[in-house]
């Protein structure tokens, strides 16, 4: 997508988007590179360290028979189809097969407990589902209560109820003409957090993926090279694991090791990028904090042949950037964007794009500003809001089935992303702060109000406020702020309590690790938890 060059300011000026009017990302990233049967796409690392690969070829056939078989059973054009699995090759399969069918991917975080799958199923009235053994399980106590979920293919297993995908697509057809989609047809619902009430899904089009690509080629300084292989710890239900990784690699035919640790290691994400020889990754600043935790003798890491690492989330330190090409001998490039608009800010070591304590300037093709309240630009270093001219490929259609946040994200043609900073002169951004109050946690956005209503579920609370509270390692991690009822008492078990409440229906990434019992919260005249009062106290 972008040119060739070593000059940012060359690129920004030179580049156009190319667009064409009918495209699929299944095609793209799968069926453009399968006639050459020897060109590998996944190396699967299994949770037993066993090693699978995957070609192109291979990949077109799996992916042309499970779209068979969801055809046969009803699914079509714009129907959703939800991907409830981890990093593994039956979670790039569905995405393809759903794309090809013309049909529209809802990833899910394995972590989500039954709250969150419930609503999110039931918001986007997915038909079909693919998960596992353990995915299955969470389904079954409620699937009652998803009376559009008609099909539910479970990859290593076929409880009641439930169909079995291997045998299904075992027995399925190779032959699969794709749908023809338009650019701009839909392919892609994330649900994103928000401040209050439950998470909006966005929708995004097939070219999304033409809209990452300036980002991900500038912050993997001009990607793909010669030798290029990437991975990332980050799930692929996320958008940085899904649209900053895998398929982009896909469009440029680079192989992608598969494997994701149940809980982080830096040891074993260090043996892991040497073993398989990655040259690039995708690294949350949560992990690469861990890593530096335990690589004081970094010259037990010189096995690595990383060429780039990229980094998004948060903005990294002058001091973890030094670490970085202590330990790598390379700049970490760091990128800024959001679920609905996502890789629009990358900082480059190759274009001379980076400044330590900055995001980054505007990738190439986004029209990226710092703005007031009334849409007018701010002057050089004077603080406003982050906001992103449309139209630009990348940028979200709508939210699912919610025209009015949709409007409210908006001031005329600008999108708001909600977030605060400051350009200078030479375009580099500073991120300053969060506008609203959603938490960035172990490289997680997460909306409060979806904690706040599962604690209030609790028979011990009254009223509930979550808020991020700083952290060293994770950025900031969940504080909770809890009004017990009538029957509540007020203990070290009851606070322990809560947080197995949330972990076990919300996720295990979005329970809160502190929780202090209040009298009363601060509210406003109107009834809302005053939340910059809560940081204050936390």
């Amino acid at each position: 997508m972008l040119p060739a060059g070593d000059d940012y300011t060359a690129l920004d000026r030179d580049f156009t988007w190319n667009v064409p009017a009918f495209y699929n990302i299944g095609v793209d990233v799968c069926d453009k590179w399968a006639d050459d049967p020897a060109r590998l796409a996944l190396i699967h690392r299994r949770a037993d360290g066993t090693r699978r690969d995957y070609s192109f070829a291979q990949m077109r056939r799996l992916s042309n028979r499970f779209a068979n078989v969801l055809s046969r059973h009803g699914v079509g054009r714009g129907d959703r189809v939800g991907i409830l699995l981890p990093q593994c090759p039956e979670t790039a399969i569905s995405h393809i097969a759903t794309y090809k069918l013309g049909a529209i991917a809802v990833p899910l975080f394995t972590l989500f407990g039954v709250d969150a799958l419930e609503y999110r199923l039931g918001n986007c009235a997915a038909r079909a589902l693919v998960t596992d053994l353990a995915g299955a399980r969470k389904i079954a106590e409620i699937r009652d209560l998803l009376p559009a979920l008609e099909h539910v293919y479970v990859i290593d297993g076929k409880p009641d109820d439930c169909l079995d995908f291997k045998a299904l697509s075992y027995e399925a057809s190779d032959d699969f003409t794709p749908v023809q989609t338009r650019a701009d047809d839909p392919a892609l619902i994330i649900y994103t957090s928000g401040t209050t009430g439950q998470p909006k899904g966005a929708l995004h089009a097939h070219r999304v993926l033409l809209g990452h690509l300036p980002g991900v080629e500038m912050s993997h300084d001009m990607f793909p090279q010669t030798g290029d292989l990437i991975w990332t710890p980050a799930d692929w239900a996320w958008i940085g694991g899904l649209l900053d990784v895998l398929l982009p690699a896909w469009h440029h035919g680079v192989a992608v090791v598969a494997h994701r640790f149940e809980k982080f290691s830096p040891e074993r994400a260090f043996a892991l990028m040497a073993e398989y020889g990655v040259r690039n990754t995708f690294l949350p600043p949560t992990a690469l904090k861990m890593m530096r935790a335990a690589s004081s003798d970094v010259t037990a890491h010189h096995n690595c042949t990383l060429r780039t690492i990229a980094s998004g989330g948060e903005t990294l330190g002058a001091e973890m950037l030094q670490w970085g090409r202590d330990t790598f001998g390379l700049t970490i490039n760091e990128f800024y964007g959001q679920t609905e608009c996502n890789m629009i800010v990358s900082s480059s070591s190759r274009l001379n794009a980076t400044l330590a304590g900055h995001m980054g300037r505007a990738a190439p093709g986004h029209d990226v500003r710092i703005i007031d309240e009334t849409g007018t630009e701010m002057a050089p270093g004077d603080v406003g809001m982050i906001a992103v001219h449309r139209p630009d490929p990348v940028m979200f259609l709508q939210y699912w089935r919610n025209d009015a946040a949709t409007k409210a994200k908006f001031i005329g043609d600008w999108m708001m992303t909600g977030d605060l900073g400051a350009m200078g002169k030479d375009g580099f951004i500073r991120f300053v702060g969060r506008e609203d109050d959603v938490i960035s946690s172990a490289g997680y956005r997460i909306g409060p109000g979806e904690i706040e209503d599962c604690l209030i579920a609790h028979p011990a609370v009254s009223m509930a406020g979550v808020v991020g509270k700083d952290d060293p390692v994770r950025g900031q991690i969940i504080k909770a702020f809890v009004v017990l009822g009538d029957h509540g008492q007020q203990s070290d078990a009851l606070a322990g309590d809560l947080s197995d409440f949330v972990r076990n229906r919300l996720g295990a990434h979005e329970y809160p690790r502190e929780i202090a019992f209040v009298d009363a919260l601060p509210m406003t005249a109107t009834g809302k938890v005053v939340r910059r009062a809560l940081r204050d106290m936390a």
